[in-house]
C-alpha cells in the first residue's frame, strides 16, 4: 500500500499562503472602508469553508482508519486531531472577529483581527508543517487510493460550487506545470471544461477585487 500524498501538499501551500495574505490584507485596510472590508470578509469566508471541509474530511475519513492500523504511531494522529481543535478555536474567534470588523471597518475592530488572523495563522503552520513531516508518510504507507480520494471527494461534495470554484483557483495559482498536470489530471473531462470556461476567469475576477492585483496564473 503506497499512495501518493503530492495533492495534500498542494492544498496545505494555499492554506498557508491565504492565512498569510488575510492578515496582511486586513491590516491594510483604512478605517471605514466598508466597501473593501465586505471584499476581504467574503474572501475570508471562502477560505473558512476550505479549511472547515478539509479537516472535517481528515476527522471523518482518515484518523479513523489511520487508528485501527497503527500502533506505536497512534501518538501522531492522536497530535494531529489535537493540533485541529486548536486551529477550530482561532477560527471560533476569528467568526466573531470578522463580522464585528465587517460592520464598520473601525480601526479597534480590525486590530482585534489582525491579531486574531496571526495567531490562527502561527497555529495553522505548527499543524502543516507536522502533518507533513509526520503524518503524510503514515497515511501513505497505511491507507489505501480510495480512502485517500475520498478526502477530494468530501470537499467537492461539502462544498458549495461557486465557492468550490474559488478554492480550485487558489489550488492552481501558484502550481507549477507537474503540480498542475496532477490536479487537472483527476477531473473528469466535463469538470476540466467548466474550469476553463467558467472557473479560471471567475477566479481571475475574484482574485484581483481581494488583492488588487491585475494578473493570475490559472
Amino acid at each position: 500500500m503506497s499512495v501518493d500524498t503530492q495533492d495534500m501538499e498542494i492544498v496545505h501551500r494555499v492554506l498557508r499562503r491565504e492565512s498569510r495574505l488575510l492578515t496582511e490584507l486586513v491590516a491594510a485596510v483604512v478605517p471605514g472602508d466598508t466597501a473593501r472590508a465586505r471584499v476581504i470578509a467574503g474572501h475570508f469566508r471562502v477560505y473558512r469553508t476550505g479549511l472547515h471541509n478539509h479537516h472535517e474530511g481528515e476527522d471523518e475519513l482518515l484518523w479513523p482508519p489511520l487508528l485501527s492500523r497503527v500502533d506505536l504511531e497512534a501518538d501522531i494522529v492522536l497530535r494531529m486531531q489535537a493540533q485541529h481543535e486548536r486551529v477550530a478555536a482561532t477560527l471560533t474567534r476569528l467568526d466573531a472577529a470578522v463580522p464585528a470588523w465587517e460592520a464598520a471597518a473601525g480601526a479597534d475592530e480590525r486590530d482585534t483581527l489582525v491579531a486574531a488572523l496571526s495567531e490562527h495563522h502561527a497555529v495553522l503552520l505548527e499543524h502543516l508543517d507536522d502533518e507533513e513531516a509526520t503524518l503524510l508518510p503514515l497515511a501513505a504507507e497505511h491507507v489505501t487510493q480510495r480512502e485517500w480520494a475520498s478526502l477530494g471527494d468530501h470537499l467537492v461534495n461539502n462544498t458549495p460550487k461557486l465557492t468550490l470554484l474559488t478554492l480550485f483557483g487558489a489550488v492552481l495559482e501558484d502550481a507549477n506545470p507537474a503540480e498542475r498536470a496532477v490536479v487537472l489530471g483527476g477531473l473528469p473531462i466535463p469538470v476540466r471544461v467548466i474550469w476553463h470556461v467558467v472557473g479560471r476567469p471567475r477566479y481571475a475576477r475574484h482574485i484581483r477585487r481581494v488583492r488588487r492585483v491585475r494578473g493570475i496564473r490559472g
